[in-house]
């Protein structure tokens, strides 16, 4: 334990660039610490950006920081150099099959207490004594027992991966670094690890998130079961009374009803066991997933990490929430209704009007017939045009390519008008849009506001009842450089995900569905409201920095 503790120390106060204990640390302003010539060396190849960034965090400054040594920081690295290591208790157990054994064992070889990436090489407790008592060796990487230390060693230059190229996605060695990738995007192997981990901590983040959405809606749908099964009763039993009076002459027909309305409740109560089903399986399987990227977040060896890295940060598709969207029905209540009109007119009902109670058993549905698309080319099945309309355009807002392109500019021309936002840098749509539709919205700058409205937002002024977000008749995503966050009735809602210059809305205007998602490469869900919309909406632009951009775009 001793042992442990002490490379622990080692690890905690070694520089992220060289991998060596630190030589006149200075700490810079996001609280790394560094070699004061690593550092330097680092920045002065950023001389000629004239912005300087943390190799480990990314943060950057501007200007060049002056560089301090610090002291307290100095002294407790010198006073690592001066503390020895007690060997560690004998370990008589010899490798079996499953063991990893020491590589310098001869005969009957001992279980390995160690591997190191430097050497590579597997040590049992006596083999691995240098590496604590010789100054050269104490530099070197020790990780716990590995039997893929030659995954670590460079096929071409046989020397250990100790870095990371970023333009081709590899790990490789310094000789690589300074040879076939010279010019490329290299960072330490450490330093990319951090990042990587950074990212399967957002992949948990979003697993847990999954998580507790599917636990909502099995939560929901149970209750919409209960709730049809209520209705249900409820129209069996008045429509038996109904029938009571009328028995001689429709009891045949009040065998058929009953029969009818539970065939059509066992019908929905299964599509929803059906969905519940599945739910309750992807649960079981993201839990399972979260343990797994939990185990593999405590991966000790960087470059196995990055080799595994893509294989498990992948997720399997995501059952389909909008299927469990609740029709706004009233159930079998109107069965009843149609039934008194039955026993009021019991001729024209027994000729005609058993047709229409049928089809009122038919339309209990449970769950929204029409889903949300999963992919980008399904919702561009309701791609809707949109241009900007210039009577509501805040007059700093210039518009251009047609009225699709907003800019926050200087003051532009505009008329007076009634529609026109006066003291918010907003502009709506001149479409309005009901039923189901999508766009994307390309933004250039810093933080632009997505959002949608309805038509009697307030114009004039500049209280909270004019500006996207902050009441109760718009809702708007505000996208920013450093992160994006969702407001709706002055009511802020954290949005994780990641960042991107183009953002795809869908708006079910009917199932009260409003999503955002980001648009690279592939379609992420960034935030969905799920809503009842009153009136309909129209979509709007908010710029918050001079200069912004933000462009209706041409989908095709």
């Amino acid at each position: 334990m001793e042992q442990k503790g002490v490379q622990l120390d080692r690890e905690t106060f070694s520089c992220s660039i060289c991998l060596d204990l630190l030589k006149d640390p200075v700490t810079i302003p996001c609280g790394h610490s560094y070699c004061m010539n690593c550092i330097k060396t680092h920045w002065d190849g950023e001389d000629q950006r004239k912005i300087y960034s943390c190799p480990q965090c990314r943060q950057t400054f501007t200007p060049r920081p002056v560089l301090v040594k610090n002291t307290m920081l100095a002294a407790l690295v010198e006073e690592l150099k001066k503390t020895g290591l007690q060997a560690a208790p004998a370990d008589h157990y010899y490798a079996g099959p499953e063991d990893v054994a020491c590589d310098v064992c001869t005969g009957r070889k001992r279980k390995a207490l160690k591997s190191c990436l430097t050497c590579p090489a597997s040590y049992c407790e006596n083999h691995l004594q240098p590496h604590y008592d010789a100054a050269p060796l104490k530099k070197h990487k020790l990780v716990d027992p590995s039997e893929k230390l030659q995954e670590n060693i460079c096929s071409r230059h046989d020397e250990v991966m100790k870095m990371f190229c970023r333009t081709d996605q590899q790990s490789i060695c310094y000789i690589c670094s300074v040879d076939e990738h010279k010019g490329h995007d290299t960072v330490s192997a450490a330093a990319e690890r951090t990042e990587r981990q950074r990212e399967l901590e957002v992949s948990r983040q979003n697993i847990q998130q999954r998580i507790q959405d599917r636990e909502k809606d099995v939560k929901l749908l149970q209750q919409k079961v209960e709730a049809v099964s209520r209705s249900a009763d409820k129209a069996v039993e008045d429509s038996e009374k109904i029938f009571t009076e009328l028995i001689r002459l429709i009891q045949k027909r009040s065998s058929d009803m009953k029969q009818q309305i539970r065939s059509q409740q066992e019908t929905e109560v299964s599509r929803v066991k059906v969905l519940q089903e599945k739910l309750e399986q992807e649960i079981t399987e993201l839990k399972r997933k979260d343990a797994e990227l939990k185990q593999f977040s405590h991966t000790e060896d960087h470059t196995q990490f990055l080799l595994n890295y893509p294989s498990l940060s992948q997720l399997s598709a995501s059952t389909d929430s909008s299927s469990i969207n609740i029709r706004p029905l009233r159930y079998f209540e109107d069965v009843t209704a149609a039934v008194s009109e039955l026993r009021d007119q019991l001729q024209n009902i027994l000729r005609e009007k058993w047709t229409n109670i049928s089809l009122t058993v038919a339309k209990v549905d449970v769950l929204l017939s029409q889903r949300e698309p999963t992919t980008r080319t399904g919702f561009l099945n309701y791609s809707q045009e949109i241009t900007l309309d210039p009577n509501t355009a805040y007059t700093y807002v210039l518009l251009s390519k047609g009225n699709r392109k907003g800019e926050f500019r200087g003051q532009q021309p505009y008329s007076s008008h009634p529609d026109r936002f006066t003291n918010w840098c907003q502009v709506l749509s001149r479409e309005s849009l009901t039923g189901r539709c999508y766009w994307e919205v390309k933004k250039r700058g810093r933080a632009v506001g997505i959002a949608v409205a309805y038509k009697d937002i307030s114009r004039a002024g500049g209280s909270n009842e004019c500006g996207f977000g902050f009441n109760d008749k718009s809702w708007s995503l505000r996208c920013d450089t450093n992160g994006n966050e969702f407001w709706f009735n002055s009511i802020l809602t954290p949005v994780s995900g990641p960042g991107s210059s183009r953002i795809g809305v869908y708006l079910d205007h009917r199932a009260g569905i409003l999503s955002f998602y980001s648009i690279s490469e592939t379609m992420t869900l960034l935030h969905r409201v799920q809503t009842t919309f009153t009136q309909p909406l129209y979509a709007g632009l908010c710029f918050y920095d001079n200069g912004v951009t933000a462009e209706f775009c041409e989908l095709k």
